[in-house]
Formats: C-alpha cells, sequence, structure tokens
C-alpha cells in the first residue's frame, strides 16, 4: 500500500518510515478486518447479477432483419469499445484458469477476503523498502469486482486506505452471500478494462487476436491477464507479465511464443470491424443509441443473395467504367422492404454514398405513369396509334427535339408498342395531351417528393425522366401500379401497427393495362428483341431507363407479389460506356426475380393469375394502315373499338416541320459575317414531292431541306405537298441589326 493509514504524518519521513507504514498496516488486517470475516454487514443497495447484466450496454447498436437475424453492427458510443456480455460458459477455460492463478488463487475457497492474502501484502509492504520487491496484491476477484461495480470503491490516490478496504472488503463478502462464484467470475471478466478503449472480455478478445472469447488460447489468455495489472503499460512489459501469469497457469507453454503474441496483439490499431455489415446504410440511418436493437423488415438470406448478384454484375460491368449500383425489394401487400443494398461495398470510391436514397435522374422509369394518366382520364388506349417522328419544341432553353435511344424513327406505332419499347417521342406528344401539370401532380402523388420544382421548370423533359428521382420512391411508386394504383408508403422498421396513408393515384383498369404492357414480350421487341435480360421466368411488368449521357441506369418492375428496383452507375456522375438498361441493370433485376419466384410455377406473376378489373373489356383489334399485327386488346370500358385508323396509309406519318419549332427566335450571330449566315428549315419524313413557303414565297426542297438567309421580324413557314396542300406550319422570329444583314447580302452579291 502506498497511501498512510489515518493518524500517520506524511511529512514524517526516515530510514524507517516504510517500516512503521507497514506495521501499521499488518496491524490492521489482524485487528480491524479479521472480525469482519464473522459479521459483514450488505451495503444497503448492493446490486443483483441480474441487475448488473441487464444494465450491461454494448457502445455497439445492431440492426436484425424480420427474422432476429443480424444484418449490421455499428459502433455508436465514442468513448469506449464494449461489446456483448459473455457467459462464462463462453469463455475459454484457459483464460477462467490464468485469471484465478494469477491474480486470486483461492478464489474458490474464500468468502470475498483471502485473509492469507492481505496479511501476506501487508507485510510484504513492510519489507518493500528494504529490498524493493513488489508489493503483493491483496484484492480477491471479488474485491477487484466490488471497485467495478461502485467507482468509489476503486479510486486511487493518497485516500485510498483503510476505509476504502474496509468497504471493499464489506462489499466482497455480502457480494458473495448473494451471487455465485460462476457470476462473480462472469461479470468481472465482462467489467474490466483490458487496453486502451477496450472494456469488456468480448472487445478485448475480438480487439487483440480478432476472435471470439471461447477461442483463445493459453497464449492469449495470459497477454489478456497480464494486462489487468497495467492496461496501458509498454508491450515490452506486458509480454513479460504474460509470461509470468503462464508460469503459473500454463508452465508447458514457451515465454518466447508468449512474446511474439503479446508484440502482434499489442503492436497496432484494434481490429474491430463490425462483426455484421449487411445493411450499412441503413444501420447509418437508424442506429442512434448504444446497446439498442433495431428491428427491420428485411430478410437476411435476400439481403446476401442481393449483394452478391450486385457485385457479380458490376464485375461483369468493369470494362465499361461501372462502379456503383443499388437494389431495393418491396413486398407489394405490405410495403416491407425485403432489400436494401446501398452500393457495392469495396468497389465504390463512395462506398457510404446510398444509392437506394440518392437522387438520380429517372431516365425512361416515369413513362408508364404518364400512360397510366392519359388511360385513365381516357385520353388514349393501349390501341391508340401515336406518331414516333422527329419533333422539336420551342422552350426558354433553346429547342428541345427528343429522340429515341436508336436515333430512329418508326411512324405510327400503338401506345403498347411506345411504351413497351421506350419510345421518346411518343411520350413527349402523350405529355402534351395529358398535361405537363396533371403529370408533375401525380408523380408527386406517387411519392416523388425530390420534385420540388414547378412543372414548367421540367417542362416536356418530364416526360423522358428529366427529374431527379430515388431508388426508393420509385420503387414504391411502381409498387401502386401493381396494387392497382394506390400508393402507400413502404416501412423498413418492425413497429406497432398503425393507420398507414393510402391514397389513389390511378384507377385499377389503367394501372392493369400498363402492367400488361410492361409484361408484353412482343410489344417491347421493337427496341429489345424478344430474349433480352427482361424476359424473366415469372410474369413480370419491368421497365429500364438510362438517363442523359448513360450516368444513370435503371430496371424497376414488379411480380404478382414483389416489387424490384435496380440503379448503376457511378456516384461520381462520371458516364458509363455502351451501357443501357438492358445491359446494366436488367441483368440483376432478372436474377432477383428468379430467386424471389424459386418455389412458384411460372403462371405466378405480375398479375398473380387473378382477374382484370371490372371495368376492363377485351376486344379483338385491327390497324388501318395495318402498322402492327391485328390483336386482342384491353380497353377501359366505353373505349373500345375494333378498327384504329392512322393519319397516311402511304408512308404511315404526315411530314412534319422538325425546324424551325414553333415560336422559335433565331439571333443573328454578330461575330460572322451577316451575309454568310444561313437558316435551314428541316422536315422529316423527307418524302418526295414537298414543298417549302416562306410568308408566301416559294423556297427550293433539297431532300426534306430549306437554306434561308435570316432577315428580322415575325415569319410563318408552311410545308406542302405535292398537291399544294399544307401538312405543317409554324411561326418563328428573327432578331438582329437590319442594316447590317443588308449589307451582308450586298457584299455577297458583288
Amino acid at each position: 500500500m502506498t497511501a498512510s493509514p489515518p493518524g500517520c504524518n506524511p511529512a514524517r519521513s526516515g530510514p524507517h518510515a516504510g517500516l512503521r507504514a507497514g506495521l501499521r498496516m499488518a496491524a490492521f488486517v489482524a485487528l480491524a478486518m479479521a472480525p469482519m470475516a464473522q459479521s459483514a454487514a450488505a451495503p444497503e443497495s448492493l446490486p443483483t447479477f441480474a441487475g448488473v447484466r441487464a444494465a450491461f450496454v454494448s457502445s455497439e447498436a445492431l440492426l436484425v432483419d424480420r427474422h432476429g437475424a443480424p444484418l449490421s453492427e455499428l459502433r455508436v458510443d465514442r468513448g469506449v469499445r464494449r461489446l456483448d456480455w459473455v457467459p462464462l460458459a463462453e469463455v475459454s477455460p484457459a483464460l477462467s484458469n490464468a485469471l484465478i492463478a494469477a491474480e486470486d488463487r483461492r478464489f474458490a475457497e474464500h468468502h470475498g477476503v483471502d485473509w492469507q492474502a492481505l496479511a501476506g501484502a501487508a507485510w510484504d509492504s513492510v519489507w518493500r523498502t528494504l529490498d524493493g520487491r513488489r508489493v503483493r496484491g491483496g484484492s480477491t476477484l471479488t474485491m477487484q469486482l466490488a471497485g467495478l461495480l461502485d467507482p468509489a470503491l476503486a479510486r486511487g490516490g493518497a485516500r485510498r486506505t483503510l476505509a476504502q478496504k474496509w468497504d471493499q472488503a464489506q462489499m466482497a463478502l455480502a457480494l458473495e452471500r448473494q451471487w455465485s462464484k460462476g457470476e462473480i467470475l462472469e461479470a468481472y471478466l465482462n467489467l474490466v478494462p483490458y487496453r486502451g478503449e477496450l472494456s469488456g472480455l468480448d472487445a478485448a478478445a475480438r480487439g487483440l487476436f480478432g476472435k471470439a472469447p471461447a477461442g483463445l488460447d493459453a497464449r492469449e489468455a495470459a497477454v489478456l491477464v497480464a494486462l489487468l495489472r497495467g492496461t496501458n503499460a509498454p508491450a515490452r512489459v506486458v509480454a513479460e507479465r504474460a509470461c509470468g501469469v503462464a508460469a503459473h497457469a500454463s508452465p508447458a507453454v514457451p515465454c518466447a511464443e508468449i512474446r511474439v503474441v503479446a508484440t502482434a496483439a499489442l503492436a497496432g490499431g484494434y481490429r474491430l470491424p463490425p462483426r455484421w455489415n449487411l445493411a450499412p446504410h441503413l444501420a447509418a440511418k437508424l442506429l442512434t443509441r448504444p446497446g439498442e436493437r433495431v428491428a427491420t423488415t428485411l430478410d437476411a438470406g435476400l439481403q446476401r443473395h442481393a449483394i452478391g448478384v450486385l457485385r457479380d454484375q458490376l464485375a461483369e460491368l468493369a470494362g465499361h467504367g461501372v462502379e456503383d449500383g443499388a437494389i431495393v425489394v418491396l413486398d407489394n401487400a405490405s410495403g416491407d422492404v425485403l432489400a436494401w443494398v446501398g452500393s457495392s461495398g469495396e468497389r465504390s470510391g463512395a462506398a457510404r454514398v446510398d444509392g437506394v436514397a440518392a437522387p438520380r435522374q429517372a431516365g425512361s422509369t416515369l413513362k408508364p405513369f404518364l400512360y397510366a394518366l392519359a388511360l385513365d382520364a381516357r385520353l388514349l388506349t393501349a390501341a391508340s396509334l401515336v406518331e414516333d417522328s422527329p419533333l422539336a419544341i420551342a422552350t426558354t432553353r433553346g429547342i428541345y427535339a427528343p429522340q429515341n435511344y436508336d436515333r430512329d424513327f418508326h411512324g405510327l406505332v400503338s401506345v403498347r408498342t411506345a411504351l413497351a419499347s421506350s419510345l421518346n417521342v411518343p411520350a413527349v406528344r402523350t405529355l402534351g395531351l395529358a398535361g405537363l401539370d396533371r403529370f408533375h401532380e401525380a408523380l408527386r402523388r406517387l411519392g416523388f417528393d425530390t420534385l420540388t420544382e414547378p412543372d414548367e421548370h421540367y417542362g416536356a423533359a418530364l416526360a423522358l425522366g428529366g427529374a431527379d428521382v430515388s431508388l426508393s420512391a420509385l420503387a414504391n411508386a411502381y409498387r401502386a401500379l401493381a396494387n392497382g394504383g394506390v400508393w402507400g408508403p413502404a416501412r423498413v422498421v418492425v413497429a406497432a401497427p398503425s393507420p398507414a396513408e393510402r391514397r389513389r393515384v390511378f384507377g385499377p383498369e389503367a394501372s392493369f393495362v400498363v402492367a400488361d404492357i410492361l409484361a408484353d414480350r412482343g410489344a417491347r421487341a421493337l427496341a429489345f428483341g424478344f430474349e433480352n435480360p427482361l424476359a424473366t421466368r415469372v410474369k413480370s411488368a419491368v421497365k429500364t431507363g438510362t438517363s442523359k449521357d448513360m450516368r444513370d441506369n435503371w430496371c424497376v418492375g414488379f411480380t404478382g407479389r414483389y416489387t424490384v428496383g435496380v440503379w448503376v452507375g457511378n456516384f461520381s456522375g462520371a458516364p458509363m460506356h455502351d451501357v443501357s438498361g438492358v445491359t446494366g441493370a436488367a441483368p440483376i433485376f432478372r436474377e432477383l426475380v428468379a430467386r424471389l419466384h424459386a418455389n412458384d410455377a411460372p403462371a405466378d406473376g405480375a398479375r398473380g393469375g387473378s382477374a382484370p378489373p371490372p371495368g376492363l373489356v377485351r376486344t379483338a383489334v385491327r390497324f388501318d394502315p395495318a402498322v402492327e399485327a391485328e390483336r386482342d386488346e384491353w380497353f377501359l370500358r366505353g373505349t373500345e373499338m375494333t378498327l384504329v385508323r392512322g393519319t397516311d396509309a402511304g408512308t404511315g406519318t404526315t411530314p412534319r416541320i422538325r425546324y424551325p419549332a414553333p415560336d422559335t427566335i433565331i439571333a443573328v450571330d454578330p461575330d460572322l459575317p451577316p451575309g454568310r449566315q444561313r437558316v435551314a428549315f428541316e422536315a422529316a419524313p423527307a418524302v418526295p414531292g414537298l414543298a417549302w413557303r416562306l410568308d408566301g414565297e416559294a423556297l427550293a426542297d433539297e431532300r426534306g431541306r430549306a437554306l434561308w438567309t435570316p432577315r428580322p421580324g415575325r415569319h410563318t413557314l408552311a410545308l406542302e405537298d405535292a398537291a399544294g396542300r399544307t401538312l405543317s406550319r409554324v411561326s418563328f422570329e428573327v432578331r438582329g441589326d437590319p442594316a447590317a444583314i443588308g449589307a451582308g447580302d450586298a457584299a455577297v452579291r458583288d
């Protein structure tokens, strides 16, 4: 002991001061503590073993799946590193033996206080100043546990002497009467600090040796016990102490091996990665308190499979500049999130970004909602013919001229073909029919809260996905189609049942027709062919999308029971190379659908074999001209027809002015010689016999084009056929200096 007993004057010193202090301590042990062996009153608030274990809080929080299986572990408390409470049955016998041999050899025999050890420690203190030997500790494991349970009994400094030792011993005796030896040993191992921030056996074993406490061998056990005598001692000192521990507990273990183990364990940072890391993005979102356990709706098996499928597909795309991806899987009926894969993990340069929640450009994935809106309003049917021909729209930012993915136009096509083959121009024309404002409102009602700007901000590009959406919102919107047009919130945390917000966005009939189109392999053949990754074993309604410059790649769809959303791209915004929805995200979709329906018959699918809504009728329909084959088609009752007529039986499309768009403003470039500036009028398709008239004056046609020297003012341009009938007419304006333009013309004529 280093402190003086009560009544001793610390100022007195001399060659016999240590001897006098040691004799006082020996006298105290003999006279004061011996009666305590017979009668020691239990402290008024002695903790129970069950209470101590219940109050134990890990520094980590745990995310579990719907069945209680661990998903992700996240450190929340940064002040200490403490893992799970370890039952004594799961502790290596080598550690228990080493601890008792080094710290409390008579642990099984005493009743909390080892009087023989205390007397020996007191006697050692007498001779300490004479030969410099370390004073033998007299505290039992039970007394040390008392100090761990009551920090007041473990305080060091000059006041840690007789009174504190008395209280510690008194509590130890009381603990022994109420706790078993096994409970005392178990609590001690779980509460004692080992090294730095590592507290408790589980953190120490995993942090220093990378293994569970049950797997510790005699060498590692000796190192852990040696740390108890100086948690932050240098590795060399710990190694020597460990050799001493092993000499008592495991004499056959060579000291040289113990030194190697100690040096390796204490050489660097602690090896404590999360034991479970299947859903790190959800863990970061949901876990906030040390020791908490949050039950999610996820399925650990499906989550693990989804991670593997994503990694395999990204490995296949490694040569195409792709490193990121995300997946979400929903249960259609409940809205439960069954899988949430936020990134590709170590393949990603920004692995902490959550690709399920991050807004990205939607590409063509919003088209099904546009057509559902038009069908619901009875503006179109699945058999209606829409024009896939060049289109130019004047906007405040210039001319918007949508094109298809294949850079081609297909003339008149049905709504079924236009949606299934993801044609762009028909979608833009449909937006003009349905109304930008109504479409914007429908998307907001589908949960796309990232559409924060007014509808005019997005303009016609909204039909082609010119807005940012998250994968979670997109998948849940598709789930609304799967549920007959009724949107409801998805959930990821298991909680008590509560009234869920639900709202109808589309009618069940329109939703059914759109789902039927998205499941039609023949209708999508125009763009994707019959054999492609969108063809699943069970019937599924699916849509792909690719954003501008190939920065985002989507595949979202549903079966009768599940909705699956997949995004592939780069969090950095870098474009991919030669990657489309079919080659990028679709293979992942197909693999997940196969996993989800592994035990289902092929007949189970997008509608699960259920009957269509009563408001639908199925009618044979044919086309004039025969731009598509005769077929049976679904119609909302009252809109059915047997013959669908086109606008031009010869070409399947009527030539239109492609440029300029209506109300275009053309500015003369002041940096170019005015007389050398020309405006090129363009028509499509370029058929023979076309003629141009500008403000009534004829212009020569050259394969659908006419060149004109611009003149300031408002102008009207008309496109005529060979019979002089006006096919298309637009008005536009030219702005510039008339004098400069005239001078330029003269210079050219000269």
